[in-house]
């Protein structure tokens, strides 16, 4: 078996079986999303958060799609070409009939060719580290114990909102019940981010939540793909945009209509009582 093994440092999430269940304990594992939006970043910060993103997906899912990002426009798509995937719990098996025939649609499509005539190279494996997929991994399959794997990366590109709706049409085809989850973190807000227009203190906290990243969850809520792109490219309220895109173009090609903010929260709030300089925005997003 040609396995994925993680590649995140210890710390990121618990790394037993028994941790795992004790933070995921409390979240409920019946959900009927058939898509989210879930935040990435180490359990310690954002965890709950992603929690309630991952346990809200459809329970019955028989294949969960993680589309994860940390790549910019005009970068290829990734996919895990490995068998299965190294988890906590054990090993995820990869969906290899649902990501063969992704890659057949996707690369039989000549509207997925950019204006300047260059394709994005069809999709390419997904050999690098990289957070954005592998810290949700433990969380899926705990509420997904029977269920097999799709592990994606998009670029931030409206590219990534067609390929969302081809990986609906592919799950259609194949008569496969999938739960899509998309992988972002917010605004990353600070001198050591390379971003602080407002300062430091209340004042840019607020900012960040009130304005920066309600813009760009406002706009995934409206079902806006271009607004989201925007938003995330012009204001950095997005560090993965591409995989808010993808999980829009499988919702519109689902009919997903209902979109819900489930939480929103930053890492500021760990430090009660103070507000550090630099903090990251996270939001869990559900599609029915």
């Amino acid at each position: 078996m040609f396995l994925r093994e993680p590649c995140l440092p210890p710390g990121w999430y618990p790394g037993s079986r028994a941790k795992i269940g004790e933070f995921l304990e409390p979240f409920s594992k019946n959900g009927n999303s058939r898509s989210a939006i879930a935040p990435h970043a180490g359990w310690y910060y954002s965890g709950s958060c992603a929690a309630k993103a991952v346990s809200s997906l459809n329970s019955k899912a028989e294949t969960v799609v993680v589309i994860g990002g940390h790549l910019p426009g005009g970068m290829p798509f990734l996919v895990a070409e490995e068998d299965a995937v190294k988890t906590p719990l054990g090993n995820m098996t990869i969906d290899v009939e649902l990501r063969n025939g992704f890659r057949e649609k996707f690369e039989t499509r000549q509207d997925l060719i950019r204006s300047d005539g260059i394709r994005p190279d069809c999709i390419r494996p997904d050999r690098y580290q990289d957070n954005t997929v592998e810290v949700l991994l433990p969380m899926v399959h705990y509420f997904f114990p029977k269920a097999e794997l799709l592990w994606l990366r998009f670029p931030a590109s409206l590219q990534s909102f067609e390929a969302g709706k081809l990986l609906a049409e592919t799950a259609v085809s194949l008569g496969r019940n999938i739960a899509v989850l998309a992988s972002t973190d917010l605004t990353h807000y600070g001198d050591n981010y390379g971003f602080s227009p407002k300062g430091r203190g209340k004042p840019a906290l607020e900012w960040v939540k009130n304005v920066n990243d309600a813009a760009f969850i406002g706009a995934v809520l409206a079902g806006n793909p271009a607004e989201a792109l925007k938003k995330a490219n012009e204001d950095y309220s997005a560090c993965s945009a591409g995989a808010v895109l993808g999980a829009l173009g499988f919702a519109e090609a689902m009919g997903l209509s209902q979109r819900k903010l489930l939480e929103y929260c930053t890492s500021a709030g760990i430090d009660e009582g103070r507000i550090p300089d630099s903090f990251v925005g996270y939001a869990a997003i559900s599609f029915e």
